[in-house]
């Protein structure tokens, strides 16, 4: 399957897969099918009139390891080459970054005499405050327009996309590294055995894994279906996650509970894991998901009519205020135009005819109109001169931070709302 977006030079692929791109298993568990969808953060120019593409949004099962995934693999060179998400536009995110950055220092001992290296490293938020220390990193990136950010912040970048031939590159040149940084990246890997065997190959014999991943469980609690696109390739169990590790020789010995992007799971890994014990981290999240039934179908089966009830409550939320609009003039605007947001509208059906326009913070996104949608992106401010009714919140993993900044903005009349898991109004008149 082949087609040009309408502001991309070079064509976008996607190829159908029947087989579990871990362990070979049938695909044969249904999960969550959102039909066909543009690119979640394939941003249109403003004048843009040219059909885009769209690719099936299907993510299922495999029956051997029960690893999600989805059933089409859009090319990762077209979606990541130019890419429009940068890391440093949350300060909460910088904030549990700057945490974990100090976590890890202490708690493995890193200093000047250290090399740490963060895959998928995105614009420097993170190995900043490595650098900060004193101690020697290294980010990879393969967005040409993220890893220039980061070199201009003064972190060391070589843009490329991660994998055994990168992995063995860095280590000729650098030697390995004592930590391996993967937050937020397992999720965008087409070919996750020959990720994980670069993981393994960079930290070498004593070096540590860090991987950082949304988890399944909370996807699923949480009715997370919009954290669903195509830039998604895999949804990480522990169960799953472990298996593919295991394949690459590392050992997971921790795992911590995080409640970033709505509930993610902190795992460590190590060749030579069997010789640091269980922690008791890592025994309760196993124990947890044997109790829900990861490795059984049934589990899987709930999800696709819970969504389904997301988005028809979303509707019907939308479809009052625009009858009501006829006569009270009501205006809907959204803030937040985050890969997630798009997979929800696109999912809802909605369109620049419901909601008049979504802010955002990052310059990469503002004047261009959103995939799919084409509702037009705007700076912050911009919403205060529009003066909605209701703005829905679409990144509702951030609602806390983004109400704050949007007190500074708006009339206290102003009604907040997220749709997930359910219609929540968070401030204003009621």
């Amino acid at each position: 399957m082949t087609a040009h977006h309408p502001d991309a030079a070079h064509p976008i692929t996607a190829r159908a897969i029947d087989a579990c791109r871990h362990c070979g298993g049938a695909l044969a568990i249904p999960f969550c099918d959102l039909g066909t969808t543009p690119l979640a953060n394939s941003f249109l120019l403003p004048d843009a009139t040219a059909p885009e593409p769209v690719f099936p949004l299907n993510a299922v099962v495999c029956e051997r390891c029960f690893l999600v995934q989805l059933d089409h693999i859009a090319d990762a060179s077209a979606i990541f080459a130019d890419y429009a998400y940068f890391s440093s536009f949350s300060t909460s995110w910088l904030t549990h970054c700057q945490r974990y950055a100090a976590a890890v220092m202490q708690r493995f001992g890193l200093g000047k005499r250290s090399f740490v290296v963060e895959v998928a490293a995105n614009d420097g938020y993170l190995l900043q405050y490595f650098l900060a220390a004193g101690i020697p990193c290294l980010g990879v990136e393969p967005a040409a327009n993220v890893a220039a950010a980061a070199r201009a912040r003064g972190v060391p970048t070589r843009e490329a996309f991660f994998g055994l031939t990168t992995a063995g590159a860095i280590v000729d040149e650098s030697g390995h590294a004592d930590l391996v940084i993967a937050n937020n990246v397992l999720a965008h890997v087409p070919d996750i055995n020959d990720f994980a065997a670069g993981l393994a190959t960079l930290a070498g014999p004593k070096g540590v894994v860090s991987i950082e991943a949304p988890h399944l469980l909370a996807m699923v609690d949480g009715i997370q279906f919009d954290t669903i696109y195509h830039e998604h390739y895999a949804y990480w169990s522990l169960h799953a996650m472990t298996a593919v590790l295991a394949r690459a020789g590392l050992t997971v010995f921790d795992v911590e509970m995080l409640p970033t992007h709505g509930g993610s799971l902190r795992v460590l890994a190590t060749a030579d894991g069997t010789n640091r014990g269980t922690s008791a981290g890592l025994s309760a999240v196993r124990q947890r998901e044997t109790d829900v039934g990861i490795d059984r179908a049934d589990y899987y089966a709930g999800f696709q009519p819970q969504a389904r009830r997301v988005i028809d409550g979303f509707a019907a939320w939308l479809a009052q205020g625009r009858t009501r609009g006829r006569t009270e003039g009501r205006r809907v605007a959204g803030y937040g135009a985050a890969a997630k947001g798009n997979t929800f509208l696109n999912a809802a059906g909605v369109g620049a005819r419901d909601l008049i326009a979504v802010a955002d913070l990052s310059p990469a996104k503002q004047g261009k109109l959103l995939p799919g949608s084409r509702i037009p992106v705007i700076a912050p401010e911009g919403l205060a001169q529009l003066a909605p009714d209701d703005v829905l919140i679409l990144p509702w993993n951030l609602a806390d931070e983004i109400t704050d900044t949007l007190a500074a903005l708006l009339s206290a009349s102003t009604r907040l709302w997220v749709a997930v898991p359910e219609m929540r109004q968070l401030s204003g008149r009621t």
